[in-house]
């Protein structure tokens, strides 16, 4: 496999996400596939901020320790990462602001500050001066730089071009080339998480988004808002998460698609709302991307420590449905099943992600249609009962504004037609017709493809992975020969799949980011037993290489 990873680094302003995108993009146009782990501290102006864009001929979803080529707009970049840097690697500095501290032969410093300010422009434009350094020493064309500069920048185009060439010529004469080979593949999609899972919903028929900015989750909100005229999707940022929640179910209780986003405190305010939708019967579709640690706890950084809140948030017994995509094709797809879902069967939904899935950049190939359901509608014939007990749990669903049908939506417990009651028949009657939806919804999930297994299949070893873990875990599972398994769907469980999965495997490591073993504790609650559990909850993603590690202890 022909790869090797890329380090940005700057301070916060220095438009450090932007400059790995355009590196991302160059080597894109080239056919290799991309992924980028970005990382970066709470702070408006100062601290550190780094992207590592790990460019391969073969599909990666996690990054590497090591890094083959640094581009350094500040002395603290190469002061944290000197020890991840490879023995020839390349660093790229800013010389009017940095030294080269190791004394490394293979560097090439530009005053990349001087050359901007030289031509009247803002620091953040060192990006195209240093994505010009990098395609000469890839030894690429000028006029691919070019073109991702016009793609990429929306203003000020030909001066970035402009000191995007002197950069390039800078690189032409330091001699080094890295003589980087066009791929036959084609460009493919690169797309955030967060992005994907925008992007599903409007593909499953999204008609309203509605929340309140929260890392990590906010990318989904000003991906939709930037895009409102072109996917014609409503945006509404309302003031707090409890206004985000319960209008949302106003909408969705109209007739019209909505999803809201969020973080752990975001979905905490909403939890007796997530209960009213689960009573009152709501398709309602919640994203959850997680964050490190309690309360505001670490909020640009990464965790899984809400998968137990997310399976059991809410007051009472109602059927929900938990997804957790690892990767931006998955977020894409998972997306559009738990909305088509949540509305064939009248109840929540939540898509659970986290900081490394929402943030991160993937190569995505969209080509597969996946498998939706439509919502079970009344047919008009007799009185309309919204709550109408039936085989399959399911009552068909008809909206205000139809003159032959009494809506009615309640927290209350509640008859067919939605009258509060409390006789103890009628409460038993509706809780066992709520209980049949869950066995029906449960039903179908064992039908569908809900686990992915990847390495070798018939290894006596199996690491168990859910969301972002994923990335990492297929990696080092392939290069071990070991058996790698992912549940897509984590409530209901796809057990039977599962199990049948899981035969012959006679050692079962599970692998999370939290203190606890949260996921280790599902799968003891499905029979499932865990020899071996690797935690990991510093806020930050497994690597390969730290992943690959772990497992060999282990074993």
């Amino acid at each position: 496999m022909q790869e090797f990873s890329i380090l940005v680094g700057g301070k916060a302003g220095d438009g450090i996400k932007q400059a790995g995108n355009l590196v991302a993009h160059l080597f894109n146009n080239l056919g290799y596939w991309i992924f980028i782990y970005e990382d970066y501290q709470s702070l408006i102006n100062g601290g550190h901020n780094f992207s590592i864009i790990r460019v391969s001929s073969q599909r990666v979803l996690a990054h590497r320790d090591q890094i083959d080529l640094a581009v350094a707009f500040n002395e603290e970049t190469i002061k944290k990462h000197r020890r991840e840097f490879k023995k020839d690697a390349i660093l790229v500095y800013d010389s009017t602001l940095v030294r080269n501290l190791d004394n490394r032969k293979q560097s090439i410093g530009i005053p990349m500050l001087k050359i901007v300010r030289e031509n009247n422009l803002p620091a953040i434009v060192r990006n195209s001066v240093s994505l010009g350094v990098l395609g000469a020493i890839c030894g690429l064309d000028f006029n691919l730089v070019r073109k991702i500069i016009k793609r990429s920048i929306p203003q000020k185009i030909e001066e970035n071009i402009k000191v995007a060439k002197i950069g390039y010529l800078e690189g032409k004469r330091s001699k080094i080339n890295l003589d980087i080979k066009k791929l036959k593949g084609k460009p493919k999609k690169l797309l955030t998480g967060n992005e994907a899972i925008a992007l599903g919903a409007v593909k499953g028929g999204l008609e309203f988004y509605v929340a309140y900015p929260m890392t990590p989750a906010s990318g989904i909100l000003h991906f939709l808002a930037k895009n409102e005229g072109v996917f014609k999707v409503k945006v509404i940022q309302p003031e707090n998460e409890l206004a985000v929640v319960l209008m949302a179910e106003g909408i969705i209780f109209t007739g019209k698609k909505a999803m809201v986003g969020t973080s752990g405190g975001g979905f905490a305010l909403m939890t007796e709302a997530l209960s009213l939708a689960g009573q009152a019967e709501l398709p309602l579709v919640i994203v959850l991307s997680q964050r490190m640690a309690p309360a505001t706890g670490v909020p640009t950084y990464t965790a899984q420590g809400d998968l137990q809140f997310a399976l059991n948030a809410g007051h009472g017994d109602f059927p929900r449905i938990v997804v957790a995509p690892g990767d931006s094709e998955e977020a894409f797809y998972l997306t559009q099943e738990a909305l088509s879902l949540a509305w064939k069967y009248q109840t929540p939904a939540i898509i659970l992600s986290d900081k490394h899935l929402s943030e991160s950049v993937f190569s995505a190939d969209l080509k597969r249609k996946p498998k939706l359901e439509k919502p079970i509608l009344w047919k008009g014939k007799g009185d309309y009962r919204r709550y109408q007990i039936s085989r399959s749990g399911i009552s068909p669903l008809a909206f205000p504004g139809n003159p032959r049908a009494v809506v009615k939506a309640t927290s209350y417990e509640h008859d067919e037609f939605g009258i509060t009651v409390e006789e103890a028949s009628l409460v038993k009657a509706m809780v066992e017709k709520r209980k049949r939806k869950g066995e029906t919804l449960n039903r179908e999930i064992n039908r569908r493809k809900a686990v992915s297994v990847y390495g070798s299949e018939k290894s006596k070893v199996a690491i168990l992975v859910f969301g972002s873990t994923k990335g990492a875990a297929v990696e080092v599972a392939k290069k071990l020969k070991l058996r790698c398994l992912q549940p897509l769907y984590l409530k209901p469980f796809p057990v039977k799949e599962f199990k049948k999965k899981l035969e012959g495997a006679d050692k079962i490591i599970s692998v999370e980011l939290n203190s606890s073993g949260q996921f280790g504790r599902l799968l003891r609650e499905q029979g499932v037993k865990v020899d071996q559990e690797i935690l990991k909850y510093d806020a930050r993603p497994f690597t390969v290489d730290e992943l690959e590690k772990e497992i060999r202890k282990v074993l």
